[in-house]
This record gives C-alpha cells, sequence and structure tokens, in this order.
C-alpha cells in the first residue's frame, strides 16, 4: 500500500478520473474486489461504448507493479451499481468534492505530508457531514413510512370495516393498540355508546355523519331468530380516525 500523500496527490492530480485504488479507498472495499468488478463489467460497457476501461499500473511498497484503472465519472457510476447504497453514495458525493475543488481552483498538490493529512482531514469532515445529510434524511423517510402506509391503506380501501380490523390498521402502521383498548377509546371519546344493551354502538350523532353503520346478522335458534348489531366502520370512518391518531387526536 502507498502512503496517504501518494494517495491525495495521486487523487488531485487527476480531476478528471479516478482510480480504482481511490475507488476502494473512499467506498471502504478492498482493491482487488473493485478490480473484480471493473472486470466484470467491461464486457457489457464495451458492447454499449465501444470502448475499454483505461488500464494502469502503481507500484506498491515492495516495488511491484500491480494493475488499477483509471475511470471517468461516468464509468465510476457506472461501476457503483455493482456496489451497495452506502458505496454508491459515498463514491457520487466524493466526485461532487472533486468537482466542486476543481471548479474553485482548489487542486493543489501537498507540499508536505502535514498538509496531506490536513487536507485529508479536512475532505473527510466534508464526507462526514454529507453523509450525516443523507441518514438524517433516511431516518425522515423511515419515520414518515407510517403515514404513508396509512395513506395507502385507506386510499385502498373501499368498504366498511370491523373495529378489531381498524385496531390492526392503525396497529400495523406504527400505533399500538388493541381491539379492546379500541373500543375503549371510542367509548370514552363518545362515538360508541358505553352501556346497555347499545354498548359499543356508535351514537346517532356519528351514525348521522357516516363513520359508523350497523351490520344486523340474523341467527336462527331452534324456531326462534335473533338480531344482533355489529358495529363497523365505513371508508369514511377510516379515513376519520387515521387522520386522529397520525395527531395523536385520540387521548
Amino acid at each position: 500500500m502507498e502512503s496517504n500523500l501518494s494517495k491525495v496527490g495521486e487523487t488531485i492530480n487527476a480531476s478528471e478520473y479516478m482510480t480504482s485504488r481511490e475507488i476502494a479507498e473512499v467506498t471502504c472495499k478492498e482493491h482487488k474486489n473493485v478490480l473484480a468488478a471493473i472486470r466484470l463489467m467491461e464486457e457489457s460497457w464495451i458492447k454499449v461504448t465501444g470502448l475499454n476501461f483505461k488500464l494502469s499500473e502503481y507500484t506498491d511498497s515492495t516495488g511491484r507493479k500491480l494493475p488499477m484503472y483509471k475511470l471517468n465519472k461516468t464509468e465510476c457510476l457506472y461501476i457503483a451499481t455493482k456496489f451497495n447504497d452506502e458505496a454508491r453514495a459515498k463514491l457520487v458525493i466524493r466526485w461532487e468534492e472533486l468537482e466542486r475543488a476543481n471548479r474553485m481552483g482548489n487542486f493543489n498538490v501537498p507540499k508536505s505530508f502535514r498538509e496531506a493529512l490536513l487536507l485529508a482531514a479536512e475532505q473527510q469532515e466534508v464526507i462526514e457531514n454529507q453523509q450525516k445529510q443523507i441518514e438524517e434524511k433516511n431516518a425522515k423517510i423511515e419515520a414518515d413510512k407510517p403515514k404513508v402506509l396509512f395513506s395507502e391503506a385507506v386510499s385502498a380501501s373501499n368498504k366498511s370495516i370491523l373495529v378489531r380490523e381498524l385496531a390492526k390498521l392503525i396497529t400495523q402502521n406504527g400505533y399500538q393498540i388493541g381491539e379492546k383498548q379500541l373500543y375503549e377509546r371510542l367509548r370514552k371519546a363518545g362515538y360508541l355508546c358505553s352501556v346497555g344493551e347499545s354498548r359499543n354502538q356508535p351514537t346517532q350523532t356519528y351514525m348521522n355523519i357516516g363513520l359508523f353503520e350497523i351490520k344486523k346478522r340474523v341467527i336462527m335458534d331452534g324456531d326462534e331468530a335473533k338480531v344482533y348489531n355489529t358495529t363497523v366502520v365505513t371508508p369514511k370512518g377510516v379515513h376519520y380516525f387515521i387522520n386522529k391518531f397520525l395527531g395523536k387526536g385520540m387521548k
């Protein structure tokens, strides 16, 4: 392996390309694995462009001449499709740094090992800050997933559902609640009746605005027909209660 000084100098002197060794360094991969990925994808690249990747070499600490590739930005990003999301992101960020520094005229070869270390530290800080921004963005996407799932689930709902199905829907999307607890919440908030034969049936107010329906079932018990009422939540009610729970409007 060459020293950090030679790596920095090599990168800065070659703003129009990135070596396979630098790709390995930026993506935290072994150079041999990067070489393997490049060779694996070179055949399809030749078919499309008619061009080979530029093969070069470097001298390691023991004096051996070893192969490496020099790839332009398009070639680098093509090879990056073989990498995972984190490695691809690091490579994209690195190219943005190179291009930004090139526009600002900052591609100066360090005059000492100390300058090289300072430059490397500055570059690492930029990478870490940008990586932090990516992680924060991804965290926000993850945090918003329940809302997205709720929206998709509600949009797909075109029929009335049981209260226990509403509880499952809410739980699956990040708000833990069981059927009994949901019934209790609905009674406490005045959506459902609390006592008597009408217990767990919707109050007239919320029936009138279309949040609930009552489904009647007739069951024969010998010669006697018994009628049972079942409370169901309408599609409008599903929208309504999902908005309530997402906004933490249910106490």
